[in-house]
C-alpha cells in the first residue's frame, strides 16, 4: 500500500453541484424561468445550447430534466448530511439567478429565494462545511434573454451588479469563497447555455460572443470590487473549463495550433487574473474585424480588481492537428478534440488523462502564480446497482485516485499552490452537456432516470466510503 505525502493543512476537500442540475423546483417560491430550464434532453439539446436552434419556452414533445432535476430544493438537508458524513470541508454550489430576481431586472429581490440559500448555507455550517458559491453557473433569466438579448447587452452588467450586491450583503459571514462565472470560456462554444445568447443567421457570431464576453469580464471585475468592499475577507475566483491542448505531432504547425487553442481558453483568465487584454487577443480582434466596445472605466475596473484565485474544471486533455486527413475525432464533448491513441476514454468519449491534470496545474501556476482551486473533476459513467441496490464503482475510484495522485505530485513535487478540490457531481445530477441522468458522477446514487421516472431515493456507492477515507487522511491514503 502506497502512502502519499499529505496535502496542505486546511486543504478544502469536497464536492460540486450546480443549481440548474440539481435543485429542480423550477417554478416554486417565485422563481422565474431561466435559459437552463428550457434546454431539453435529446438530439436537439446540443443545437440549442450552442445557440443554433431557438427554444425560449417549453415545447410539446420534449422532456426538460431541469424542471425537477434531483429535487435538491426539498432534500438539501438529507444531501448535506451525507456530504458531512463523507467529511466534506467545502461544498461547491451555485445560485439560481431567477430565484433571487425572477425576471432579472427587478429592483427588489425575491425574499423566498434569498431565504432558501441562507438555509442551505446555515445547514453547511452546522457541519463545518465551507460553502463555495458560483454566482452564475450558466443561469440567465429568460426575461433578460427575451427583452435584452442576454449578455450581448451591456445592461446585464447593471443587473448582475444588483444581484451580487444583494448576495454579498445578505450572506456576509456565511459565504467567503465566491466564483463569478462558471466556465466563462464556454461562451465561445455554447453561447446560449453560457450567456443566454442566440445568434441570428445574419449576425457576426464572433462579434457577439466577444462583446458578450467583455460584458461578463467587466461584471466579474465589478463583483470582485463589491465583494472586497462589503467583506474584505471574501475571496473571489474566476472559473475556466481547463485542459491543455497537445499537438498531434511535433510538426511545428501542430505545436503552433495547440498554443493558439490554449490561448483561446486562457484569454478570459488572462483578463481576470492579470487585469488587461493580452496583445494576442487585441490582434485577433483586429484580424477578425471586430469592434469590441469598451470604456476607459471598464479597463480601469479590469486592472484594479483582479481575482484572488483561479479555479477550473478538468476532465480531460485535448489534442489538435492541422492535418485534416487521418485524424479521428473524439465524441461526446462540447470541445472537439483529435483522439489521443495513448489514452483510454470514458463511455462518453472523454479521454482519461491524470498526468494531463498535473500538466494543466503547472501551466496555470506558471502563467498566473495565483492560488488554484480544482472545482470540477470526475468520471461520468453508467452505474448499475447489484441485487441489493449497491453500486460497486471501482472505475470511478480508479479515475479519481489517479487524478488525486497527480494533484499531490503537482503540490509536493512541483510546488504549485492548490487550495482545494471538489469532485463534480458529488451526488448524481443532470448532465449539462447531454441532459442525461444516466451519465452519473456521484458518490451518492439518485434513483432518477432519463425519462423522468424514479423515486429520488439516495443510496451510497462504494466510492462514498473511499472518498471519506481520502478526506480523513488528507490525501495520504487513496488506496
Amino acid at each position: 500500500m502506497t502512502i502519499y505525502l499529505e496535502f496542505p493543512k486546511g486543504f478544502l476537500w469536497g464536492g460540486a453541484t450546480a443549481a440548474n442540475q440539481c435543485e429542480g423546483a423550477y417554478n416554486v417560491d417565485g422563481r422565474g424561468l431561466a435559459n437552463v430550464d428550457v434546454v431539453p434532453i435529446g438530439e436537439d439539446r446540443f443545437s440549442i445550447i450552442t445557440g443554433q436552434k431557438k427554444m425560449y419556452q417549453f415545447e410539446e414533445g420534449y422532456l426538460y430534466p431541469a424542471k425537477e432535476a434531483i429535487d435538491f430544493y426539498h432534500r438539501y438537508k438529507e444531501d448535506i448530511a451525507l456530504f458531512a458524513e463523507m467529511g466534506f470541508k467545502t461544498f461547491r454550489m451555485s445560485i439560481g439567478w431567477s430565484r433571487i430576481f425572477p425576471k432579472g431586472d427587478e429592483l427588489e429581490p425575491n425574499e423566498a429565494g434569498l431565504q432558501f440559500y441562507e438555509n442551505v448555507f446555515k445547514e453547511c455550517h452546522k457541519y463545518g462545511i465551507e460553502p463555495l458559491v458560483t454566482i452564475t453557473h450558466f443561469d440567465c433569466p429568460m426575461h433578460l434573454i427575451e427583452h435584452y438579448g442576454g449578455w450581448r447587452n451591456r445592461k446585464l452588467i447593471e443587473f448582475y451588479e444588483r444581484l451580487v450586491t444583494v448576495l454579498f450583503t445578505r450572506y456576509k459571514g456565511l459565504v467567503k469563497y465566491w466564483l463569478t462565472f462558471n466556465e466563462i470560456n464556454m461562451i465561445l462554444h455554447a453561447p446560449f447555455m453560457g450567456a443566454g445568447i442566440y445568434i441570428e443567421e445574419h449576425e457576426d457570431a464572433n462579434q457577439i460572443k466577444y462583446q458578450s464576453a467583455h460584458h461578463e469580464l467587466v461584471a466579474s471585475a465589478l463583483a470582485t470590487k463589491i465583494a472586497h468592499e462589503i467583506a474584505p475577507e471574501n475571496k473571489v475566483g474566476c472559473m475556466l473549463a481547463a485542459g491543455q491542448f497537445y499537438p498531434n505531432t511535433c510538426n511545428p504547425k501542430d505545436v503552433w495550433a495547440s498554443l493558439q487553442e490554449d490561448r483561446e481558453n486562457y484569454f478570459f483568465i488572462d483578463v481576470q487574473a492579470r487585469g488587461e487584454y493580452p496583445n494576442y487577443a487585441k490582434k485577433k480582434f483586429e484580424k477578425l474585424g471586430l469592434n469590441i466596445e469598451m470604456t476607459e472605466e471598464d479597463l480601469i475596473l479590469l486592472k484594479e480588481h483582479t481575482v484572488d484565485f483561479v479555479s477550473f474544471s478538468y476532465y480531460s486533455s485535448r489534442v489538435v492537428s492541422t492535418d485534416p486527413e487521418n485524424v479521428e475525432q473524439t465524441e461526446g464533448n462540447v470541445f472537439a478534440s483529435v483522439k489521443n491513441p495513448y489514452l483510454k476514454a470514458s463511455e462518453w468519449g472523454w479521454q482519461i488523462d491524470p498526468l494531463g491534470l498535473r500538466i494543466t496545474l503547472n501551466a496555470i501556476w506558471d502563467r498566473y502564480q495565483k492560488p488554484m482551486f480544482i472545482v470540477e473533476n470526475g468520471l461520468g459513467a453508467i452505474d448499475t446497482p447489484d441485487e441489493n441496490g449497491y453500486i460497486v464503482d471501482d472505475y470511478r475510484i480508479d479515475y479519481l485516485r489517479d487524478h488525486i495522485i497527480a494533484m499531490n505530485q503537482a503540490i509536493n513535487e512541483d510546488g504549485v499552490e492548490l487550495i482545494g478540490y471538489t469532485t463534480w457531481g458529488c451526488i448524481d445530477l443532470v448532465a449539462a452537456s447531454t441532459g442525461e441522468m444516466s451519465k452519473r458522477y456521484g458518490f451518492i446514487y439518485v434513483d432518477r432516470n432519463n425519462d423522468g421516472t424514479g423515486t429520488f431515493k439516495r443510496t451510497k456507492k462504494k466510492s462514498f466510503d473511499w472518498y471519506k477515507k481520502v478526506i480523513a487522511t488528507n490525501g495520504t491514503d487513496v488506496n
